[in-house]
């Protein structure tokens, strides 16, 4: 690998006046040197990341990063500003300026000389080098690890190099270490050194070095992690091992960056006397933390008051004050649930309740893609009867192609049986954390049983989520606390919601839905462009939500016989019609005028055609969810219209599913296609237009705006959090966006 930074990536006489010319003249001397292939795109990844959080940093530093599909190495540029740029810390503007830039799918190697740069930042001896130095190949020598920085320590009492493995960082703590100077780092840890570093002993409680006094140091694990998990998640955890080296407190740091991470060992933290979240994405497996005193809050607390996290969480455990996840039994992760853990403070009930339900709803999705699919390739290459076809277990042909059909369809079936439990499971995670799993898919599967649907599916999520809230507000005896996770949650909550849902309220929702059913029945006949244009709202207006599958459980009712009527046919037609539209649309839109949308909602457009064609409304969830008041109601303006055109052609569908796969089954195939075209077209036309008119915030691009709504290379979601983003508080689950 070429070096990071060269003489040509140096500027000591940086004259830009904001941060966005600095990261242009920065950026330019990348694109020079091959580093960057397309400007524009890289600076609107810099752009989308600035506007999740501003990287200026207390001491005058200013670290612009992103990681983007535009870079083909990982590269850093370097420049120097007389008069100061203004990168949002609070100590006044930046004189020194880094661009790190790294490719999207940058391997750990990599990250890890990035993240050895964001250590170096943290010693005073290093930056004042660098204020300096008279001559960019020597500005580049220091950063790379090339030349080391005079330090006024003597090498006697000079800071013990940080040990470090992995994504794991222990720092030992000597009674000379107290007069250390702060920030002082081995210069082997700087960015850009090959030099293999030592394997340390394996950390253990016993073995922390005693303080002068002959007490054991105070001992304190910490994570720190940040939206790119590039530099401010490794700044901060060094700012913390320097702080408890000088208070004389042993600190054991877990950095959660881009090239994943290392836990920390559970002895480790079960002998720890504290804990420290400094972080502005979810800490992953935060529950190993429960029970201990805590002090939580983002990632640039810990790199700029280091010491006072320290003290903070001395005194809490001074005053005995821990977590409520040990006074929980550990079943719940001490800050809050998944939907809190992605969240801001103070959020209302209302927002914590979409987040709730997009939590489902994105673990949802995977099963509607994968049943969806499987169920139109049995019916295109079956046709429509295949739904009659015995069990595979019983009559299966390895020659037949109707065999084959009936073994798509039938496992099709088996995902579609999932959706219902699952939304339901997730939604009570989302609330409560994996305790809310068992009784969310009890109640789930008890909302099948008793056709209560999509509705019974929500509410039994909901409920599972409040009661086990609910019990774990109870204070338990120690001594029953390790089995409540494990047998009395799970058995408590799950007779709690069967309850619930086969007695008291299970009934009156399925009713409900019933009656939904009949007085759609009733608009049968009787206007038949009114029921298409309906049935197109519904199908539109939530995506694959409640509404939205009354209107598809509506339309498959109809044509659930042997012989289903010509009004059912047409019906099933217009709803599929209409349900094809949104993630057409949304792929249309991003493909005329994608400079409107964020490179992630580009990358989710090229997905939305498949799925589109696929009768995947969900595909425009990602849409709906970062702009629900453009997209939402150009979508159903266009559902209605192919609605209303479906049922005025006749176009017939014997199918429940399928897209255009199933054009051979329909009536009127071109007709249809025509119906469709037009509602693809009418959204995509009134989604443009609005996303016109709509007025950028000052000093941002449309991606930078857009690049700070979808979220950054770790954030979870809720989904995503997001749909996935929305929905897709996992993140994992959820497609990320490369630039962070």
């Amino acid at each position: 690998m070429s070096e990071m930074i060269t003489a040509d990536l140096v500027d000591l006489d940086l004259s830009a006046d904001t941060k966005q010319a600095a990261a242009r003249a920065l950026a330019e001397r990348m694109v020079a040197l091959g580093r960057v292939t397309d400007l524009e795109g890289f600076l609107a990844d810099v752009a989308a990341r600035e506007a999740q959080m501003p990287t200026g940093l207390d001491g005058g530093i200013g670290i612009p990063h992103c990681r983007s599909t535009h870079v083909t190495e990982p590269t850093l540029a370097f420049g120097r500003s007389a008069a100061g740029i203004d990168f949002g810390a609070a100590d006044g503007p930046a004189d020194l300026i880094f661009l790190i830039a790294a490719p999207a799918g940058a391997d750990d190697a990599h990250l890890t000389i990035l993240s050895s740069l964001a250590r170096q930042l943290m010693n005073a001896d290093f930056t004042s080098a660098l204020r300096s130095v008279g001559d960019a190949a020597t500005a580049a020598a220091l950063i790379r690890g090339d030349e080391t920085p005079t330090t006024g320590t003597d090498a006697t009492s000079a800071t013990p190099t940080t040990e470090t493995t992995g994504e794991t960082t222990t720092t030992p703590t000597t009674p000379k270490d107290t007069a250390a100077a702060p920030g002082a780092a081995s210069p082997g840890a700087a960015a850009g050194s090959t030099v293999p570093q030592p394997e340390p002993a394996p950390a253990a409680p016993g073995n922390a070095p005693e303080q002068t006094s002959g007490e054991p140091p105070f001992r304190i694990v910490a994570v720190t992690s940040c939206p790119t998990g590039i530099a401010h998640t490794y700044m901060a955890a060094e700012s913390l091992e320097n702080a408890g080296r000088a208070a004389g407190v042993d600190v054991v740091v877990e950095t959660q960056g881009s090239a994943g991470f290392t836990r920390l060992d559970p002895a480790v933290i079960a002998a720890a006397d504290g804990v420290i979240f400094a972080h502005d994405v979810p800490v992953r497996d935060k529950d190993r933390f429960a029970g201990k005193p805590t002090v939580d809050v983002g990632v640039k607390a810990g790199i700029n008051r280091p010491g006072e996290l320290i003290d903070e969480v001395r005194r809490k455990a001074a005053r005995g004050e821990t977590t409520a996840g040990a006074e929980a039994g550990g079943a719940a992760a001490p800050a809050g649930t998944p939907v809190e853990r992605t969240g801001e403070s103070g959020e209302g009930y209302g927002t914590k309740l979409r987040k709730w339900l997009m939590s489902g709803v994105s673990y949802m999705v995977p099963f509607v893609a994968a049943g969806g699919l499987l169920i139109a390739l049995g019916f295109a290459i079956g046709g429509y009867k295949i739904n009659k076809a015995p069990s595979v277990m019983d009559h299966f042909v390895w020659t037949q192609a109707d065999s084959w059909a009936a073994l798509l369809f039938q496992i099709g079936g088996v995902a579609f049986a999932f959706l219902v439990p699952v939304l339901a499971g997730y939604i009570a995670y989302g609330m409560a954390d994996r305790p809310g799993l068992v009784p969310g898919f009890v109640g789930g599967s008890i909302a099948l049983t008793i056709n209560a649907g999509f509705l019974g599916g929500l509410a039994a999520g909901l409920i599972s989520g409040g009661v086990v809230m609910a019990i774990q507000k109870v204070r338990i005896p120690a001594a029953l606390r390790g089995i409540m996770p494990v047998v009395v949650i799970p058995l408590i909550s799950s007779a709690v919601v069967g309850f619930l849902m086969f007695v008291v309220i299970g009934k009156p929702i399925a009713t409900a839905q019933r009656a939904m059913t009949d007085w759609l029945n009733g608009l049968t006949g009787t206007n038949a462009v009114l029921l298409g244009a309906l049935l197109g709202l519904m199908m539109c207006f939530d995506l694959g939500g409640p509404v939205n599958k009354v209107a598809y459980t509506f339309a498959t009712a109809g044509i659930a016989v042997s012989d289903p009527s010509d009004s059912a046919m047409k019906i099933m037609a217009a709803v599929m019609a209409a349900g094809m539209v949104p993630p057409l649309a949304m792929a249309l839109a991003t493909t005329v005028r994608g400079r409107l949308f964020n490179r992630t909602e580009r990358e989710n457009g090229k997905a939305a055609w498949v799925l589109g064609i696929s009768f995947i409304s969900e595909g425009a969830i990602p849409f709906a969810a970062a702009d629900p008041l453009r997209v939402i109601p150009s979508s159903m303006v266009g559902g209605a219209l192919t609605g209303a055109l479906s049922m005025t052609f006749g176009a017939t569908l014997r199918a429940p599913h399928g897209g255009i796969f199933v054009v051979p089954l329909i009536g009127n195939p071109l007709l249809y296609l025509v119906a469709v075209a037009a509602g693809v077209c009418t959204t995509t036309a009134l989604v443009v237009v609005l996303k016109t008119l709509r007025k950028p915030a000052p000093g941002t691009t449309a991606d930078a705006a857009g690049g700070a709504a979808g979220g950054g290379e770790d954030a979870q979601p809720a989904a995503a959090a997001t749909a996935d983003s929305a929905g897709s508080t996992d993140p994992a689950d959820r497609k990320q966006p490369a630039t962070a």
